[in-house]
């Protein structure tokens, strides 16, 4: 049994390693000898679980033991391990999963049959964001600097939307008939969903690889030269930026409880800034180890998760931080976005050979349910 505990943080550490491994390899536009390693978070549709492991398989969990509901769908086929740094997207019967391989992947939710790859054959550059689902259509971002949209339930093409001039490494968001891009040519681009058309762009300082917040007609952001931008929706002028600038790159996707924004970022801070000003309201929490997983608010806690293994609650109400579970004991670390549903918050946490889930309740920090060794080895 875990129990909650307040813990003070002094120390500030920028190891940025796993990071740097997959800017260099697709830098360099090969996989090298050593295949990358992916970190999918978890997504919930209904009463399954769906996360890719590091051996490129889509698991299928029920929620309520942790069962496998199927065998795992090996994405690559036997021969070839697929790394997967997005969290698969559900819509009707199909689970897509976009690979660092530069494929997407349509795999039946009930069954874990293979419905579709994209392309058929060949590859694209390395895929690192999510695939996002909308109105019948898959949009997602390509490190050959592409926003492709594909049909949904053929896998067919249905066009190349936009060239930006960099990778697209971050997770596309839709918002109404509005595409929001950030790339690493460090501009953010809104287009229009239909045909690709500009709206328009906004350049920040630094590379955008993180995913972006959409909130009161505001998409807000971070970027690799430490500064966090809120943007207008509708025009692309600037909101605020942040005065406070973080000593290294923001690379989890931010939440935002009570209009305030929870930004962690890879120097081991989690920055709270005013949503409407972007003042920060309390100075910012030390986690004393990279932060590149997203967080999860759950109730009126955020739960946050280190890369040396270690997940927080943080209050809101009064910016209290306790550790609510551990696994760097164990020699694991947390890399994949937290997830969470009906209390419970699921961690994906990994070693160099294997990958485990963790189901935790976020009230009391005890495990749902055993552990999931999603790797075979």
């Amino acid at each position: 049994m875990w129990i909650k505990h307040n813990r003070t943080l002094l120390k500030k550490v920028l190891p940025l390693l796993a990071i740097l491994i997959i800017v260099g390899a697709a830098a360099s536009g090969c996989y090298g000898r050593q295949q990358p390693k992916g970190w999918s978070g978890v997504t919930v549709a209904g009463d399954t679980l769906f996360v890719a492991s590091i051996e490129g398989s889509l698991v299928a969990l029920n929620t309520a033991d942790g069962t496998r509901l199927w065998p795992d769908s090996i994405l690559g086929g036997s021969d070839s391990k697929v790394a997967v740094y997005g969290s698969p997207a559900v819509e009707g019967d199909l689970v897509y999963v976009a690979g660092y391989n530069g494929k997407v992947y349509a795999i039946n939710s009930e069954s874990g049959a293979l419905r579709w790859v994209y392309p058929r054959e060949g590859n694209l550059e390395p895929i690192v964001g999510a695939p996002v689902v909308s109105q019948g259509r898959i949009y997602f971002g390509d490190s050959d600097g592409k926003v492709y949209t594909l049909d949904a339930a053929t896998g067919d093409k249905v066009g190349e939307l936009f060239q930006t001039g960099d990778k697209i490494w971050s997770t596309l968001v839709v918002d109404g008939d509005t595409l929001y891009v950030g790339s690493f040519d460090k501009k953010l681009y809104a287009l229009n969903t239909a045909d690709g058309s500009q709206r328009w762009q906004f350049e920040v300082g630094g590379a955008i690889g993180s995913a972006l917040l959409v909130y009161n007609d505001t998409v807000y952001i971070g970027a690799f030269d430490g500064c966090f931008y809120a943007v207008n929706a509708a025009d692309g002028s600037l909101r605020w930026q942040s005065e406070v600038a973080a000593t290294s790159w923001f690379w989890a996707k931010p939440v935002v409880y009570n209009s305030v924004i929870y930004a962690p970022c890879l120097d081991g801070k989690v920055y709270l800034l005013d949503a409407e000003t972007g003042r920060e309201v309390a100075g910012a929490v030390d986690l004393m180890s990279p932060i590149s997983s997203s967080p999860v608010v759950v109730d009126d806690e955020v739960i946050i998760a280190s890369q040396e293994g270690k997940v927080y609650f943080l209050g809101t109400s009064d910016n209290r931080l306790g550790l609510l579970f551990d696994v760097g004991e164990s020699g694991q670390e947390i890399f994949a976005p937290l997830s969470a549903s009906n209390g419970v918050v699921y961690i994906h946490a990994q070693t160099q050979k294997e990958d485990i889930l963790y189901a935790v309740e976020a009230e009391t920090g005890d495990e749902a349910w055993r552990p999931v060794t999603l790797s075979s080895k």
